[in-house]
């Protein structure tokens, strides 16, 4: 009879493990799936701000523009429609606010019913106009409509101008991230990603010799007493919260750094990979020390029988046989690095231009999300980039994962 509970006992637990383990994958799996769903929306969304149209005289040659030609007209860079393939004409930018500076208020009429109308006229008489307006505003919703159908729009004083798609060539080859610029928004990865590759990079070259120099000292030189105390005290580093770490930065070191290099702001990408450097030593050292200490005995009697001191026996026995182990500790250390959010945000300037220095505010990924997500309209074309960006992020620490297995296999074979 106990053996018939002890076993029905085990099965149950059997089975709750198992349920346990499929919900976790089930979890995990409809995670991932929600967020490449998110993000490859963003590939949907047309150039120009939902709600809005571009306009220009019927007569005006010029009948596409991209999403950085836009911006650029729109930012006056470019000032005449001979740089995009138009006339040799000055190019004049029109608002839907600079409506009521053209035509007396009272010619609208009630509820501004003749607002369309007046919008019309004035496109008519500017035949180099470009108009960025609501499309509740424009006149004939059916010539409207035909335009977007057959490419044309007859009997009518303006023409929509085409639209395309955002494009992943524009996501990831983009060099500016405006995500709120009007009337197209500019949703270029490549500062971001370099940004946080240049911050992860630096960080593990600055923490790598100083995390593998401790844990040298706490695998062979650092008598038992001294170990006790120092391997928790170095452990409880990765416990301080990443928020303390930020606060840190951005009162000791910024100003430091701005003093030290008389810079125009501390805030800058040498001090998120200072910080993120100490906040990967904890991980570097602990995984690193361990992986020495599991070197054998025989290993280190041997080398010191053959003549070796102790320091030639550290160099070219103990930290070649834990190598495997190190390389671990150095991609477990650049996945903290990467995906590190609030200490980062705090420090590095949250400036989406391309990094050209340590010196200067850059912006990595995780700050991104973290600094945008909260004003970004669900659903909207922001919403569906910053999803993007994470599933750029998931697919890079999903990199140094495999990477962390692959050395740990390694190791242990």
């Amino acid at each position: 009879m106990k053996k018939k509970l002890k076993r029905i006992a085990e099965r149950l637990i059997e089975a709750v493990f198992t349920l346990s383990g499929g919900i976790t994958s089930l979890a995990i799996i409809l995670i991932i799936v929600f967020l490449f769903k998110e993000g490859a929306g963003l590939f949907g969304n047309p150039t120009v701000e939902h709600g809005y149209e571009l306009c220009v005289n019927a007569e005006n040659p010029v009948k596409k523009l991209s999403s950085q030609e836009i911006k650029q007209i729109f930012d006056g860079d470019i000032t005449n429609w001979n740089e995009v393939g138009g006339r040799n004409e000055e190019i004049m930018l029109f608002r839907f606010d600079d409506i009521f500076n053209v035509y007396p208020e009272e010619e609208f009429g009630a509820d501004y019913e003749f607002l369309p109308t007046k919008i019309d006229e004035y496109i008519a008489l500017n035949k180099n106009i470009i108009a960025f307006i609501p499309e509740k505003y424009l006149l004939n919703e059916e010539l409207r409509t035909k335009n977007e159908e057959l490419g044309q729009q007859p009997n009518s004083s303006f023409y929509i101008l085409h639209s395309s798609l955002i494009s992943p060539a524009d996501f990831f080859n983009g060099k500016e991230w405006l995500p709120t610029a009007t009337p197209a928004a500019q949703f270029g990865v490549l500062p971001l990603i370099l940004g946080t590759l240049l911050v992860s990079i630096v960080a593990i070259i600055i923490a790598l010799p100083l995390g593998l120099g401790a844990a040298i000292y706490l695998s062979e030189l650092a008598g038992e007493r001294v170990r006790r105390v120092l391997k928790p005290a170095i452990e409880l580093l990765a416990g301080i919260p990443s928020v303390v770490y930020g606060f840190f930065g951005l009162v000791v070191l910024a100003p430091l750094i701005q003093s030290t290099f008389d810079l125009a702001v501390g805030e800058t990408a040498l001090a998120g990979s200072v910080i993120l450097a100490i906040m990967a030593l904890p991980t570097i050292i602990s995984v690193s020390e361990d992986a020495m200490r599991n070197t054998p005995r025989t290993m280190r009697e041997a080398s010191l029988a053959l003549g070796a001191d102790r320091w030639q026996t550290v160099y070219k026995v103990v930290v070649p046989y834990a190598s495997s182990g190190i390389a671990a500790a150095v991609v477990l250390g650049i996945g903290r690095a990467v995906g590190e959010t609030m200490a980062v945000l705090m420090v590095t300037g949250n400036a989406a231009v391309m990094p050209t220095s340590l010196f200067e505010p850059v912006r990595t990924i995780p700050a991104t999300i973290a600094a945008e997500l909260g004003e970004a309209p669900a659903g909207g074309a922001h919403y569906q980039a910053l999803f993007l960006l994470g599933c750029i992020l998931f697919l890079i620490t999903l990199v140094i994962s495999l990477s962390a297995e692959m050395i740990k296999k390694r190791r242990l074979e």
